[in-house]
């Protein structure tokens, strides 16, 4: 008989990032996570369409804690280095996080019919507090994307810094 969950959608987001953590994510189905539930495999989908809309959803939370620091450090800052400085810090320890589903060619399936999507919701929720440091709205955007491509390549803040000053 099915377990009824306290804060069910929560358990499940757990369950299955504890799974992708520690099995990686082509081990992690709707179906394990249900199981380790103690629900039905419909009790999930009724939260989650997918598997890739689970994965999705636990990002977004991580992604979000993300976006209040840089917007913290946008508020709390005149200049552009620490607000910068905060971006390169939340983007690299992301990427880091999430580095086995990045590099996952499974994960990068599912999630590739809708990259481009979010990815002009990422450039955009990164621009969003460089407006005000910038220009105008297409210089932070191009700062935001380079931020993105850089961190991602692995450069290192301070040469980062040096190019965008020129932007500024």
């Amino acid at each position: 008989m099915p377990k009824i969950l306290d804060n069910p959608k929560e358990k499940l987001l757990e369950e299955a990032r504890r799974q992708v953590a520690e099995s990686g994510y082509s081990a992690m189905t709707i179906r394990s996570v249900a199981k380790a539930c103690h629900v039905s495999v419909g009790t999930v989908y009724n939260y989650f369409p997918s598997k890739e809309a689970l994965v999705a959803a636990y990002m977004l939370q991580d992604w979000k804690i993300c976006l209040e620091k840089i917007e913290d450090a946008s508020k709390n800052n005149t200049g552009a280095e620490p607000v910068l400085s905060c971006m390169y810090e939340q983007l690299s320890a992301f990427a880091a996080r999430y580095d086995s589903l990045f590099s996952d060619k499974g994960a990068a399936t599912g999630a590739a019919g809708s990259f481009s999507q979010y990815h002009k919701i990422l450039r955009d929720q990164l621009a969003a507090p460089l407006i005000p440091l910038c220009k105008d709205e297409f210089c932070a955007q191009f700062i935001a994307e380079a931020m993105l491509v850089w961190t991602l390549a692995g450069k290192q803040f301070p040469e980062l810094y040096q190019l965008i000053q020129k932007l500024l």
